[in-house]
């Protein structure tokens, strides 16, 4: 028969042999746990910059939409352009932060919706607002690509 102090020494044997098990476990899977957080955070990075682009390009289209209505009728294209690009970073940031299978699908197309939006807005560098979605577009646009390199893509 075993005795109470036998019983916990034999317990805390086995614990401390559990956390033992447990940390070489982990050690071993470490470099493979770092690959998974750096590909987690840039799928975050990049969803959230496809997200920032998407806020910046529906307010832009707006803007584009006043500046149409008082007769500025170059700002059709642009406005089109803005609204375009706005949908497809929606759906890129919902696909890329869920970690989709088409994550490389949506980032290519969403890069490539980005560069022609930018390229659209700064015809007019005159234009505060539309400065600012060029610059966003471009950094959704870099993300993307990124993010593409990274998965290899």
């Amino acid at each position: 028969m075993i005795g109470r102090r036998e019983f916990a020494i034999t317990g805390l044997s086995a614990v401390a042999m559990a956390a033992m098990q447990g940390s070489i476990l982990a050690q071993q899977k470490s470099p493979d746990a770092a690959h998974h957080a750096e590909h987690d955070e840039m799928l975050e990075a990049c969803a959230k910059a496809c997200s920032d682009c998407q806020r910046e390009c529906d307010s832009c289209a707006t803007h584009c939409a006043h500046l149409l209505a008082n007769g500025k009728k170059e700002h059709l294209s642009t406005l089109m352009t803005c609204r375009d690009c706005a949908i497809v970073c929606a759906a890129a940031a919902q696909i890329v932060a869920g970690g989709g299978p088409f994550s490389a699908i949506i980032c290519e197309a969403c890069a490539t919706a980005c560069a022609e939006c930018a390229k659209a807005c700064e015809k007019f560098p005159d234009d505060k607002h539309m400065k600012e979605c060029a610059e966003e577009c471009r950094k959704c646009e870099k993300a993307c690509r990124s993010m593409l390199k990274h998965t290899g893509k």
